[in-house]
C-alpha cells in the first residue's frame, strides 16, 4: 500500500488492526466478518479483508496491488534498511525492479547519487546484498529440524532400508545448514535410489549422484540433500566417518594414529560406544564432533558434565505486553511455571526502545507492583524484576541510578547504531560492562543469522571485562541469534564467566527455543556448573541480592 501511495489514513488503520490481532493474540480462523468486528474491534471493510485472507489466503485488493508490483520489488523490500519509501524511490528514479539490478546500481555508484541515499546508504545496501547472496540456499537448523524428522520417517518406511541417520553438519546441529546429509543402511543401493527418486517433493540430480550417493534436493521447501548408502555391516563405521569434521577425524588419539586410522582398524563396529571405548575415550556426542575441543573435554572427563535441558531451573530475558511481547506478564509467568521452571525473569525493553514500546519510569513501577502481586499468588514460583536496558551510543544505560537499582537484574543489550567499527563497538560494550548495574550482557554481537552480520567486537576483550566485573554473558537461544557464538563459550568458561541460556521470548511459545541455546552451549563445552540459570530460584535470588548490595 505504501509503495503505491495509498491513503495514509487507510494504511494506518490496517497497521492498527494487525497490531491489535497480534498483541492481543486474537485468533482469526473460523470466524465470521461479524465475529472479527466484535472480537478484534475492527471496521467492516478490514474485517472482510481479514476474513478473506483467513479463508482463502488472498483478497481482490491484495491481488490488485500485487499485479502492479514487480516480484523483484518484494524481494528488495526484504533488504535490511530499505523501507517502502526508499524502495519506491529506487523503482521510480532508477527503474530498479530486482535485487540483481540493485546490486549493479550500487557497484556502479548510481544509488549514492540518488536523492535521499548517499555513499553510506549505498555501502550498507551493498553489504546486505552480498551477505544475502552468500547465504542463499542456507537454512537455520531450527527451521528444518521438524521437516527432516518427517523425511527420515519416510526413508525408514522404504522397503529394504535397515537404518537411517543424519550425518554431516545437520547431525552436528550446526546453527546454519547448507545441505542435509543422510546415511542409509541397505543391501541394495540401486533399488533404494529408485524408491527415493519416486518420493514426492524430491528432485534427483542424476549427474552429481553415484552408486553410493543420491544427490538432489527437496523442492518444497528447497533444501539441498545428499543421501549416502552403506551396507548394514559397516553402517556404524560410516556414521562416525560422515558425522565428524576432517579435524575431528584427523585428531591423533593413539600415539601417532588418528581417529580415522583407529576407526578403520577396528571394523566391523558393533556400536559407537564400543568403538570409543576401544579408543580409550568416552562416547562423544555428535554435536561436539567439530575437531574443536571435544578430545580435551573427553580426556578431562567433562563430557558427562555438559549442560542438558533438564539442568535449567529458570528462564531469564523475556518480554510481555508491557513492551513488545505478545502475551501478558501473567500468561508468561503461568506458562513458565506450567513448563516446570522455578522462576521467570521478565526483562521488557527499556524506554529508549520506543519502537518496541519501551517502559517509561511510571510503567516500570506499575509492572513491579504486578510482579509483587503475582509472586504472592504463584509462590513458590518467582518472577524476578528485570529490564533489557538499551546500551546507548556512549555505553551508558538508559535509566537514572535510582530506577536501575529497583530491578533485581539488568540485561544490557545493543539495539541501535549497529554500524560502528570494531574499536568503537568494543569500547561501547566495555562501558556497559563496567556499569555496576549490568548483570547480564545480552546477545553480544546483535547478529541475526542469515539476515545480518553482527557488529564487529573484540570478543576476548569483552569476555575478559565480564570476568573482571562479574558480568554474565547471554547465549541468546533464539535460533536467529545464538549469540554468544558457541566458539567463544569455552574461552568464557576458562575466564570464570558464567553463561545464561535465554530465549528472548516475546510470546509463550518462545520458551521452546531454550533447547537451541542448550545445543549451542554444549557445542562450546558448556557445563551445568558454569550455567547461570542452572541455579535454583533461591540461589539466583540470593545472587541478585548480594550483587546489588555491593553497588555503592
Amino acid at each position: 500500500m505504501e509503495l503505491h501511495d495509498e491513503n495514509s489514513f487507510k494504511i494506518r488503520n490496517y497497521q492498527l488492526a494487525l497490531n491489535n490481532i497480534d498483541r492481543n493474540d486474537i485468533s482469526v480462523s473460523d470466524k465470521s466478518v461479524e465475529q472479527l468486528q466484535a472480537d478484534a474491534g475492527m471496521g467492516k471493510s478490514i474485517a472482510e479483508y481479514v476474513f478473506s485472507l483467513a479463508t482463502t489466503g488472498m483478497h481482490p485488493y491484495l491481488e490488485e496491488l500485487l499485479a502492479k508490483t514487480p516480484s523483484g520489488i518484494l524481494e528488495i523490500l526484504e533488504i535490511k534498511g530499505l523501507g517502502p519509501k526508499k524502495v519506491k524511490a529506487l523503482w521510480e528514479d532508477l527503474n530498479i525492479t530486482s535485487t540483481h539490478e540493485l546490486l549493479e546500481a550500487c557497484q556502479s555508484g548510481q544509488v549514492a547519487k540518488a536523492k535521499g541515499f548517499g555513499e553510506k546508504t549505498q555501502e550498507s545496501i551493498l553489504a546486505s546484498l552480498q551477505f544475502r547472496e552468500a547465504n542463499q540456499g542456507k537454512w537455520l537448523y531450527a527451521d528444518i529440524e521438524g521437516i527432516m524428522a518427517d523425511f527420515g520417517t519416510k526413508i525408514k518406511a522404504l522397503s529394504g532400508v535397515n537404518g537411517v541417520v543424519t550425518v554431516g553438519e545437520f547431525a552436528r546441529k550446526a546453527e546454519i545448514i547448507e545441505r542435509v546429509e543422510w546415511l542409509v543402511a541397505t543391501e541394495d543401493h540401486a533399488d533404494t535410489v529408485v524408491m527415493l527418486s519416486s518420493l514426492d517433493n524430491l528432485d534427483y540430480d542424476k549427474k552429481s549422484s553415484s552408486p553410493f550417493k543420491w544427490t538432489g534436493k527437496m523442492t518444497e521447501p528447497e533444501i539441498n540433500l545428499i543421501i549416502h548408502f552403506a551396507r548394514p555391516s559397516n553402517f556404524v563405521e560410516e556414521k562416525i566417518v560422515r558425522t565428524g569434521t576432517k579435524s575431528h577425524l584427523l585428531y591423533p588419539i593413539e600415539g601417532e594414529k588418528t581417529m580415522i586410522e583407529v576407526l578403520r582398524e577396528n571394523t566391523p563396529i558393533a556400536s559407537e560406544s564400543v568403538f570409543f571405548e576401544k579408543a580409550g575415550l568416552p562416547w562423544i556426542p555428535e554435536e561436539l564432533r567439530e575437531g574443536y575441543l571435544e578430545f580435551d573435554l573427553a580426556k578431562a572427563g567433562k563430557i558427562p558434565q555438559l549442560l542438558e535441558d533438564k539442568d535449567l531451573k529458570g528462564i531469564l530475558h523475556n518480554h510481555s505486553t508491557y513492551s513488545d511481547g505478545k502475551h501478558t506478564l501473567r500468561q508468561m509467568a503461568e506458562y513458565c511455571k506450567e513448563l516446570g521452571y522455578e522462576y521467570l525473569g521478565i526483562s521488557d525493553h527499556s524506554r529508549t526502545a520506543f519502537y518496541a514500546g519501551g517502559l517509561e519510569i511510571e510503567k516500570v513501577q506499575k509492572q513491579h507492583l504486578e510482579i509483587d502481586q503475582l509472586n504472592k499468588e504463584l509462590a513458590p514460583f518467582r518472577i524476578f524484576k528485570g529490564i533489557e536496558s538499551d546500551i546507548l551510543t556512549d555505553g551508558s544505560l538508559d535509566y537514572p541510578k535510582e530506577v536501575l537499582a529497583s530491578f533485581d537484574f539488568i540485561v544490557s543489550s545493543i539495539h541501535s547504531n549497529l554500524g560502528m567499527d570494531r574499536k568503537k563497538a568494543t569500547a561501547r560494550l566495555l562501558n556497559a560492562i563496567m556499569n555496576p548495574y549490568t548483570t547480564i550482557l545480552g546477545h553480544p554481537t546483535g547478529r541475526l543469522l542469515l539476515r545480518r552480520e553482527g557488529y564487529p567486537i573484540d570478543h576476548k576483550a569483552i569476555i575478559d571485562a565480564c570476568a573482571i566485573h562479574n558480568v554474565v554473558i547471554e547465549i541468546n537461544a533464539n535460533p536467529w541469534r545464538l549469540d554468544l557464538d558457541w566458539r567463544w563459550v569455552n574461552y568464557a568458561m576458562d575466564k570464570g564467566v558464567k553463561l545464561s541460556i535465554n530465549p528472548d521470548a516475546h510470546e509463550m511459545e518462545g520458551y521452546a527455543d531454550m533447547k537451541y541455546g542448550v545445543i549451542a552451549g554444549r557445542k562450546g563445552g558448556l557445563t551445568k556448573d558454569m550455567t547461570f540459570n542452572a541455579m535454583s530460584a533461591d540461589e539466583i535470588g540470593k545472587y541478585f541480592q548480594d550483587r546489588k548490595s555491593k553497588i555503592k
